[in-house]
């Protein structure tokens, strides 16, 4: 069963942090966090997030993959310093 998302400002999710926790793993509920009525975190079920972590990890595990295919069929590779300031750093 999930809850559909929540938001609440952040001294009551202060007050009630074992509840909002409580409904993250029993509910699924997602809560998000306010403040001025601007989210600010959300509380989320463990699975919820080690699974975004899990998509996350995949994508750069993809991303490093095609990196050193390029490598290997002879692109150069591109300098700290041209990174930078392509990256306008």
């Amino acid at each position: 069963m999930t809850e559909p998302a929540a938001e609440l400002p952040i001294s009551d999710a202060r007050e009630n942090l074992a509840d909002v926790v409580s409904r993250a793993h029993y509910a699924g509920r997602i809560t998000y966090v306010t403040r001025r009525g601007q989210r600010l975190a959300a509380i989320v079920p463990a699975d919820l997030a080690e699974a975004i972590e899990r998509a996350e990890d995949a994508i750069d595990v993809e991303a490093a993959r095609a990196a050193l295919a390029r490598l290997d069929a002879g692109e150069a590779p591109i300098s700290l310093t041209d990174l930078r300031q392509e990256l306008g750093l």
